[in-house]
């Protein structure tokens, strides 16, 4: 049985290409330090390299996976790729507090039991029991999401 689609969350294209561009920007910036700067110890020039070459590399991460889109079911939330975020069936609560440790703009999702740790900068995280979604996302997709999956929750609770 197909469930039907409750709420999406995409990356707007202005927040992709600031995000990005600012990881860009800064590989660049060290690259360019370990190369022109010259009298540096042959260890900061290879720090500051390897910081560069990680910036460009999370940069290329984060567009890769910022193309994404979540979709939320009545069953569960699950990444345009397939892959499973949370079953709602197995989520505890959904927080969405100040002081949640959450991405930008995003929510906190604790589960039940831990699942395999994924990373997707820039949309959504999961580590042991926490699956974390935001950071380039709108607040205007994000906010609708998690109150959806927290009505959700009480309505598997009360019925």
């Amino acid at each position: 049985m197909a469930s039907e689609e409750l709420a999406r969350i995409t990356a707007s294209a202005p927040r992709r290409f600031i995000g990005v561009g600012a990881m860009l920007g800064l590989g660049a910036l060290l690259l360019y330090m370990a190369l022109s700067t010259g009298g540096m110890h042959f260890l900061w020039q290879a720090t500051l390299g390897g910081l560069g070459l990680g910036a460009l590399w999370l940069a290329q991460k984060t567009w890769q996976s910022t193309g994404h889109v979540l979709i939320l079911t009545e069953q569960a939330l699950t990444d345009s790729d397939g892959t499973l975020l949370a079953r709602i069936d197995q989520i505890e609560r959904v927080d969405r507090s100040a002081f949640a440790m959450k991405p930008s703009n995003g929510f906190l999702v604790i589960l039940k039991q831990p699942g395999p740790r994924v990373w997707r900068p820039g949309l959504w995280w999961r580590m042991g029991r926490r699956v974390a979604v935001g950071g380039v996302t709108a607040g205007s997709q994000t906010r609708p999401v998690a109150d959806i999956m927290s009505q959700l929750l009480i309505q598997r609770k009360d019925g």
